[in-house]
């Protein structure tokens, strides 16, 4: 026999068998669809609704060097959407225990989830249940995409928003941790040169109490009016001018240092209060670190489970084993009935030896 033969002899024999058990075919399969629609009904599986949110992250995490710094040279802009290396950042992010933590607490999962505390592993089917109905994707255009499923659909749409704002806390959160540190060094360097700066200064006064101002020029200038006084024979005026020359000897130097340190701590003291500024800026300020593309809002119908579905895939899956076990049953009535024939055959000869 044939492929085509055998091909057509068995869709025969199937038809053949379709026929023969037509009734208890659709009877059962009439049963698998009761059942079906019946378990994939609110009582047995939890209807779950779907709302997304579609959010950019920025380019740039630092207010003051986009905003205020003139010496921090870059091509990124705070209005700009972020990259791959802003895009992965933000998966971190909203990944990280700091942000599902946040969500569990806001919304109280732990009871909505109906999870019992003294239950065995209550936090590990949280997790589970979180991980289930909170995903998190990138999507093609580097955007990152937040979808909730929940059996309130208006706490689904809350849940998805929510975490966008929940993000931009924990970003503005962790960089301050970092920045308010950085600020607190920043401006212990800048009070303490301020001070030594005060105290310099101080110095200074006391000098020019003392009569020291300048003391390049007042040594020029009281040298030259020595010589006019020693032309003049005043010797009142020299010993006064010379009285002054003293001082100058004996304190010039100490002002002049002095004054050298000032111009120099003046000068790091312009640097220093940049940063300083810089740093308090930081530290102090929000900024948003995404740019809402799509808002989540409250679905009209719910995402899972598709019951037509369940219906067809469960009426398809009786049929196909239905089919099995009808054609093993055949079978092996056919082969059992061939046997018993054997057997009749074999005992028949015994009595009738002489029999052809």
């Amino acid at each position: 026999m044939d492929e085509q033969t055998h091909n057509t002899y068995s869709s025969k024999y199937l038809c053949r068998l379709l026929v023969e058990y037509r009734k208890p075919i659709l009877i059962i399969l009439a049963v698998a669809a009761l059942c079906a629609i019946l378990f994939s009904a609110p009582f047995f599986i939890t209807p779950l609704y779907k709302s997304t949110t579609v959010i950019y992250p920025t380019s740039s995490n630092s207010i003051s060097k986009v905003l205020i710094s003139t010496t921090y040279q870059s091509e990124k802009d705070i209005m700009n959407f972020g990259e791959d290396e802003q895009t992965e950042q933000m998966l971190q992010v909203l990944n990280s225990n700091r942000v599902r933590d946040k969500v569990i607490s806001r919304f109280n999962l732990m009871e909505h989830y109906n999870i019992k505390a003294n239950s065995k592993y209550p936090i590990t089917k949280l997790n589970k249940l979180y991980d289930a109905r909170i995903k998190f994707r990138r999507t093609e255009y580097n955007a990152v995409k937040i979808t909730v499923l929940d059996s309130d659909a208006a706490l689904s749409a809350r849940i998805a928003n929510e975490i966008a704002e929940i993000f931009d806390s924990t970003m503005n959160q962790m960089q301050k941790e970092v920045a308010i540190e950085a600020f607190r060094i920043v401006e212990q360097e800048y009070n303490t040169l301020v001070a030594e700066m005060n105290a310099l200064e101080d110095s200074l006064n006391t000098l020019r109490k003392l009569g020291v101002f300048d003391y390049e020029s007042q040594v020029e200038m009281l040298s030259q009016q020595l010589a006019v006084e020693l032309g003049k024979g005043n010797s009142q005026g020299v010993k006064n001018i010379q009285e002054m020359l003293d001082v100058l000897a004996e304190y010039g130097g100490a002002s002049y240092a002095i004054n050298e340190r000032l111009d120099n701590d003046r000068l790091q003291l312009s640097l220093v209060k940049s940063k300083y500024e810089e740093a308090k800026v930081d530290a102090t300020e929000f900024i948003p670190h995404k740019f809402v593309v799509t808002s989540a809002f409250q679905a009209e119908r719910k995402t899972y489970p598709i019951r037509w579905i369940i219906v067809v895939v469960t009426v398809l899956s009786t049929f196909l084993l239905l089919l099995f076990c009808i054609v093993f049953y055949d079978r092996s009535k056919g082969f059992f009935r061939h046997e018993a024939e054997k057997e009749a055959a074999t005992k028949e000869k015994r009595h009738h030896p002489g029999k052809e």
